[in-house]
């Protein structure tokens, strides 16, 4: 297991985004829009690569891995991490958490849930 707390660099990546976009004249909710829709085009990737390693187009053959897809993967959940950071700085993690521990209610059975808690 890793020391660091990802919620830590979540934060920094946020505040470094919302300051730029701050510096540029962007109002929150211009930010939190274009932030959404950075998520939507990592998710793109995302399919895109699986695309690839599924070799869909005749013209490209197989053009990825199953790693380039679990990497696009991951940008993903940092771009959905920061975008929500972004939207809710003061309670991103305990948000997150909560809304967690609410979906994995739905589908796991009582008592294989575990506590979440945010650091």
């Amino acid at each position: 297991m890793r020391d660091n707390d990802p919620w830590e660099t979540v934060r920094s990546l946020a505040t470094h985004f919302t300051e730029f976009d701050a510096e540029r004249g962007l109002a929150p909710e211009e930010q939190w829009t274009l932030q959404v829709l950075k998520l939507s085009e990592e998710v793109g990737e995302a399919a895109q690569a699986v695309l690839g390693v599924r070799a869909v187009n005749p013209r490209k053959g197989r053009s990825h891995s199953w790693e380039q897809v679990q990497e696009e993967v991951v940008d993903a959940v940092i771009t959905g991490m920061v975008t929500l950071t972004r939207m809710r700085p003061d309670d991103a993690a305990d948000f997150f958490a909560t809304v967690l521990a609410e979906k994995a209610g739905k589908f796991l059975p009582p008592g294989d849930t575990t506590t979440i808690t945010s650091r």
